[in-house]
């Protein structure tokens, strides 16, 4: 490669479109949700001093949490998370 084959310029940089940064923004909501959500199950799954009402508040501010970053999706809350808690408290707290 000769001097003369080298390109003057520097190459662009994309620059986000907006539908690009709306599509960051929300995976980055996702992860953090999913986050906090494994969270409030590993606390629950692992704190022997945590009562029955202490993880059935957790889970219920968790919830809050999750629905004030995705409103409007409680359908989806109820059907991805919900089963996956109730799974956990009846083995936790042997409820049946």
């Amino acid at each position: 490669m000769t001097p003369s084959d080298t390109p003057t310029t520097a190459p662009s940089t994309p620059t986000l479109q907006p539908a690009d940064a709306s599509a960051q923004e929300e995976q980055r909501l996702i992860r953090r949700m999913q986050l906090m959500m494994n969270l409030v199950m590993q606390t629950v799954a692992q704190d022997s001093s945590l009562t029955l009402d202490e993880a059935s508040q957790m889970i219920a501010d968790a919830r809050s949490a999750a629905l004030a970053m995705f409103p409007g999706k409680e359908l989806a809350y109820d059907l991805i998370w919900r089963p996956r808690f109730q799974r956990l408290m009846l083995e936790r707290f042997r409820l049946n």
